[in-house]
């Protein structure tokens, strides 16, 4: 077994005795050893969290109970939560470690969060309790408690490579994330998606990810926070979009209150980098809630024409597009159409491809299994269009459930072109327990698209 740490580019490296770089822990699968009980990992059995001996002749069960993914912090996006294999969460129960599965409430949240500090061996990590500070999880007689303790060697683990290495493409991110929007600027690639597993889907944070190749993603953190950096909004940071104009680029995203009148509306915000930071670019919404009558203001996204003009999409219930002034950030009210088409829900998301251009949106609920993706095609990006009908949707044979809520993106300088969607997470997830993935789209001679088969 490898021991492995993270470098400040995000590459995971061999370590050589040294000090674990600022306690960070890599994102993905891992196993965690005991620094004072060698050759016993962190596992759990019977849903209790212990150290037990693991080798090369265990039980394929055995190495899969001994390796967990690490994800982002539920309660906190500079933290850590620990997910395993059947998709339960490390978190504590008075003091107890065991897994469970996310409720996506606070209290469970935070108990199912810990930060990493420097453990007392060269290389070692200690994990601490986000909501009990002062506590770090420990093995005592080989089960595993939260106590109030400094860094020793019942509480240092090592990061280690996995039992049960991940073999599946999909999720593209560990983590649990919702409604991607995957971009590209510069021959670069960019994921934005909603931060997932929040009950009420009540999450105030976006993140952004990039990556070459679509398979190796670098998290650059939040690029924008509701609570502190929208004046009107301070919960339900869904469904962001992201376009370029100018040299600049503009974050469009839904939002709204956590109490009072907690009508969603949309927002602006702006950057001078994809990856942020973005301010919020009016101090208002750009789309009032009850602005237009029917539907609920949510879901943006943006489509850029060939001659540069910019279209902004949005709506659940009723699908809307307006063209946007050249400042990407106001639109005449009096342009606004409504384009909703049979069967749509939420979702909107258009692209061109040889002269032709595509609507595409989200049907049934996101908390039922049938979510999943349709289109229509027409001659503008305001239509008429022709509905075409389901193109992804789930597949049961593999546990894919709740296939939605997507975007699609071509492959600079070529016509390959990849779809990006979530799903309920593989395999304990649900409407809010949901993860992003990525699959080919491919079209027929004719230009319709094939259905896309989605995969592990």
């Amino acid at each position: 077994m490898t021991v492995l740490s993270v470098t400040a580019a995000g590459v995971l490296v061999a370590l050589t005795g040294a000090p674990a770089a600022a306690a960070t822990v890599p994102t993905g699968a891992v196993s965690l050893e005991s620094v004072n009980y060698p050759g016993r990992y962190v596992r759990h059995l019977d849903l209790l969290g212990r150290i037990d001996p693991v080798t090369a002749a265990s039980t394929a069960q055995t190495k899969a109970d001994a390796t967990l993914t690490v994800v982002n912090g539920l309660a906190s996006p500079g933290c850590y939560s620990f997910q395993t294999k059947s998709g339960l969460f490390l978190r504590h129960r008075d003091f107890r470690l065991r897994v469970d599965a996310n409720t996506g409430d606070p209290s469970f949240r935070a108990d199912a969060t810990f930060c990493a500090a420097d453990g007392d061996r060269a290389g070692s990590v200690s994990l601490v309790s986000y909501n009990y500070p002062a506590r770090r999880i420990r093995h005592r007689d080989f089960a595993l408690w939260l106590d109030p303790i400094a860094a020793n060697a019942d509480s240092s683990f090592r990061v280690v490579a996995p039992w049960a290495p991940k073999t599946a493409r999909n999720p593209v991110i560990p983590g649990l994330f919702a409604d991607p929007q995957l971009a590209s600027f510069g021959g670069r690639y960019y994921l934005y998606p909603t931060t997932d597993g929040y009950a009420g889907w009540s999450g105030t944070y976006y993140k952004a990810f990039s990556s070459t190749d679509l398979v190796t993603w670098t998290d650059h953190g939040v690029i924008l926070d509701l609570a502190p950096d929208v004046s009107w909004a301070d919960n339900s940071a869904w469904a962001p979009a992201v376009a370029t104009a100018g040299g600049r680029y503009y974050l469009y995203f839904s939002g709204g209150l956590a109490t009072g009148n907690t009508t969603k509306q949309l927002g602006v915000a702006v950057s001078a980098s994809p990856t942020g930071p973005f301010r919020d670019a009016l101090g208002r919404p750009l789309v009032s809630g009850g602005q237009f009558p029917g539907g609920q203001v949510i879901d943006p996204a943006v489509f850029t024409d060939d001659d540069g003009r910019s279209y902004l999409y949005w709506g659940q219930g009723v699908a809307r597009t307006v063209p946007l002034n050249a400042d990407m950030i106001s639109f005449d009210p009096a342009q606004v159409r409504t384009i909703t088409p049979a069967g749509y829900n939420e979702a909107p998301f258009v692209f061109k491809r040889n002269g032709t251009y595509y609507f595409m949106w989200s049907e049934n609920d996101t908390r039922s299994e049938d979510y999943r993706v349709a289109y229509a095609t027409g001659p503008s990006p305001q239509g008429p269009w022709t509905n075409r009908g389901v193109v992804l949707s789930k597949r049961l044979d593999q546990g894919i459930r709740g296939t939605g809520h997507h975007s699609v993106v071509r492959a600079p300088s070529t016509d390959v072109w990849y779809i990006a969607y979530h799903r309920f997470a593989v395999p304990a997830g649900n409407g809010t327990n949901r993860e992003t993935a990525i699959d080919r789209m491919q079209f027929n001679a004719d230009g319709t698209i094939q259905p896309v088969v989605p995969t592990l």
